[in-house]
């Protein structure tokens, strides 16, 4: 478990499906950016969390809950890309829990588990060039632009710059 001011990152439970639904896997702006596809239905959400649970087992991924209500608002995550560095693994959160600090306390605690937990000497960070959000959190921390990578995004076939940041430790 990580703890910010506001939020806690924690494993999945099965009783997450219904939240992380109606407050994430349902809401076409929270997928924007990232590479998955909303989820359309109660019982594919159902299926969803079984399926999240099982992949938090073998990794460094979370559910992101708002400390005052409880709810899980999204998902975070790290993971190794080589000795002492570490990247995320995604961070999402619904649409009525961006523009409130949350992505800051998210990024932050991130950073600061894999200084602790891993001696990380380096932190990379990644968000497509339209997500303005995103780049602007980048770069409110520090992080360098280390590279562009043309992509083509699954969904819907547009090509984007992925960028990629880093922070030495």
């Amino acid at each position: 478990m990580i703890e910010t001011e506001n939020l806690i990152l924690d494993k999945a439970k099965f009783s997450d499906w219904e939240e992380m639904y109606r407050n994430v896997w349902s809401q076409p702006e929270s997928a924007r950016y990232m590479q998955w596809t909303i989820t359309t239905s109660e019982e594919a959400a159902k299926i969803r969390i079984v399926k999240t649970i099982a992949f938090q087992k073998e990794h460094d991924t979370y559910l992101v809950y708002e400390k005052s209500s409880g709810k899980a608002i999204g998902f975070a995550g790290v993971e190794k890309i080589e000795p002492y560095i570490y990247q995320e693994a995604g961070i999402c959160l619904g649409a009525k829990y961006v523009r409130k600090g949350f992505g800051k306390q998210i990024l932050q605690s991130l950073i600061q588990y894999c200084k602790e937990q891993f001696s990380a000497k380096e932190f990379i960070y990644s968000a497509r060039d339209e997500n303005i959000a995103s780049n602007r959190l980048a770069e409110s921390f520090g992080f360098l632009m280390i590279s562009s990578i043309t992509k083509i995004d699954r969904k819907d076939g547009h090509h984007y710059n992925l960028l990629q940041y880093s922070l030495k430790l």
